[in-house]
Formats: C-alpha cells, structure tokens, sequence
C-alpha cells in the first residue's frame, strides 16, 4: 500500500475493524468475485495474482490498481509522496494500490495477450523489449508460473472486460 498519512491509517483500521465486528456484517473474503453486468464493457489496471487454465477458458485472480501519467501523475504523486524532494514520478507514470483484495473475473478461451517483455530463452542478457507481442492465452498462462528470469506479477495489465469476461490482456510495461 502507497504511504497514507498519519491520520487516515488509523481512521481506517478502526473502520475496518467496527465493519468486520458490527452485528449482522459480512466481512469480504481475499478475493472478492466481480462481473460486470452482459453486454459492458470495461477496461481495469491490475496486478495479476494467478491465472487457472481451463479448456473454456479460465479464472484470473486480479489486484485492481489505479495507473496515472503525464499531468495526473505528477498530480497524485505530490498528493501521496509531498515530501519527495521531486515534481514528479520519476518514470511519469504513479500507481496506487490502496486495497490489495483481489477479484476473481472469468477469462474468455480466446482471449487476446500482448505482452512488451518475458522471458523467451530463460537467460537473462536475452531479455527484450517487444512491443505488443502477441501470445496465446496458454502461453501466458505459462510464463506467469515461470519466474526465475523475469516475475511477470510485477507488472500491471490493462484488460478488457466484455459480457462479464476478460477478452484482452495487455502488459504494461515499466521501466
């Protein structure tokens, strides 16, 4: 979580803790199940938690980010980093990730993937930049399990929710 001030950690503990102690409350699990109603269609910033292949397709557990750049960067990072000693983020892009619950969303068996940079050859001085490669949903799947070279959790993804499920999924890349 992004540094919150002094005040409103504590002011959010207390209202965590009475929402999950009041009577007749229902407290969310870690991983909150989200579709958006048929016929939407949406597009989300996540870090991907794990993906679960299925011959339909399969389930993505995602953690929702908020992605800013250019002029609302430079605005969110003064809000959230005001004694950083810099006008700005240094790559100019700024995320926050305030709440790491993750959601669950259905993947379309044909979604599409682009990826920017992965690991190809399992040798790191082989690590390349290519914009918006296209991989199969399968291949993905398995170079998220992959992790010696190249942790492809760390980088946020944009996807397109379309009646309910993912139908694209496109890394972001970060330098």
């Amino acid at each position: 979580m992004r540094k919150i001030g002094s005040v409103l950690l504590p002011l959010l503990l207390i209202i965590g803790i009475s929402s999950v102690t009041a009577p007749g409350s229902e407290a969310a699990g870690p991983e909150t199940p989200h579709s958006p109603p048929a016929g939407e269609s949406r597009q989300l910033t996540v870090y991907i938690d794990r993906l679960h292949l299925q011959a339909n397709g399969g389930d993505i557990y995602v953690d929702p980010i908020r992605w800013y750049t250019g002029k609302e960067a430079d605005d969110v990072f003064a809000k959230y980093e005001p004694d950083a000693g810099i006008d700005g983020p240094p790559d100019g892009y700024y995320i926050v990730n305030e709440d790491e619950r993750l959601e669950h969303y259905p993947v379309a068996k044909d979604a599409e993937v682009r990826m920017q940079i992965y690991d190809h050859t399992g040798n790191i001085a082989d690590l390349d930049i290519v914009w918006n490669e296209k991989v199969s949903l399968q291949q993905f799947g398995e170079l998220l399990r992959h992790k010696e070279v190249l942790d492809l959790t760390l980088f946020p993804y944009h996807l397109t929710v379309e009646n309910g499920r993912i139908t694209k999924i496109v890394q972001q890349y970060v330098p």
